[in-house]
């Protein structure tokens, strides 16, 4: 039997224990049983911005090991140009018992580490030389994976149904370029109507569409192999090579005889 419980405040009343507890376990299990299906990784927001000093780091939601983060405020951290790849985490302490909470503490790092670790996720990586510039701006699609003096969040994994997945700006770039060119293939349209609309697309919908547009088998890649099958397709829609339609228009067909 399962009842929705809303507790009652009354002047002259009691104030129970089980009032209070009711205020402090909704709010938590609505959240953990809303994305109980999603997979580790961020479920909404934490972009990362860049200036000429600071990387700026949004407000967001991200799961780890099940438990759902709330980062309530937007951060700046500062950076250096070192001339090796650096990464920017977020990295998660072991559980802390105070007099009144439990606490999971979390902490920005940029790191010269690249590996992630099982207590750290990724939000981004750069590979800066003295004196340039980092940038977060990119005129075509691959510039997203050039590796000197460019904020690269290919890396990144947003949760997904039951596996990560990849950023929502990073498909949304990709489906906006895909219908510059003018493709009237029905996986573009179809992917790129996704890829514009959806909060996420799942990783395997990006798998199965790549496979059926490049005609090749299905097999699971990283984020940046991803990437860079993505780019080889819209290189392909913009020259016109498109794969041969499997579908024709049906109908009564005129023959012209000469």
């Amino acid at each position: 039997m399962f009842s929705h419980l809303h507790p009652q405040f009354h002047k002259g009343r009691i104030l129970k224990r089980e009032m209070l507890e009711n205020l402090r376990d909704y709010p938590r299990h609505f959240v953990d049983l809303h994305f109980q299906m999603y997979s580790d990784g961020i479920i909404s927001g934490m972009d990362v911005t860049v200036d000429d000093r600071h990387l700026i780091i949004g407000k967001g939601i991200v799961k780890h090991r099940g438990r759902v983060y709330l980062f309530e405020r937007e951060e700046r951290l500062p950076y250096t140009a070192t001339g090796h790849e650096t990464v920017l985490k977020i990295r998660f302490a072991e559980q802390a018992t105070l007099t009144d909470f439990f606490s999971y503490e979390t902490s920005y790092v940029l790191d010269s580490e690249t590996a992630i670790s099982e207590d750290e996720r990724e939000l981004g990586r750069f590979k800066l030389k003295e004196g340039a510039r980092l940038r977060a701006d990119y005129p075509y699609f691959l510039d997203l994976l050039t590796e000197f003096n460019t904020w690269i969040f290919a890396n990144v994994e947003h949760a997904g149904y039951e596996q990560p997945t990849l950023a929502p700006a990073i498909l949304r770039y990709f489906s906006y370029e895909l219908l510059k060119t003018g493709t009237t293939n029905a996986y573009d349209l179809a992917f790129a109507m996704q890829g514009i609309n959806a909060d996420r697309v799942e990783r395997n919908l990006i798998l199965h569409y790549i496979s059926s547009r490049l005609g090749s088998n299905y097999r699971p890649g990283t984020n940046l192999q991803i990437v860079k099958y993505l780019g080889r397709i819209l290189e392909e829609a913009k020259n016109g090579n498109k794969p041969r339609q499997e579908w024709r228009a049906s109908g009564r067909q005129r023959v012209i005889v000469d």
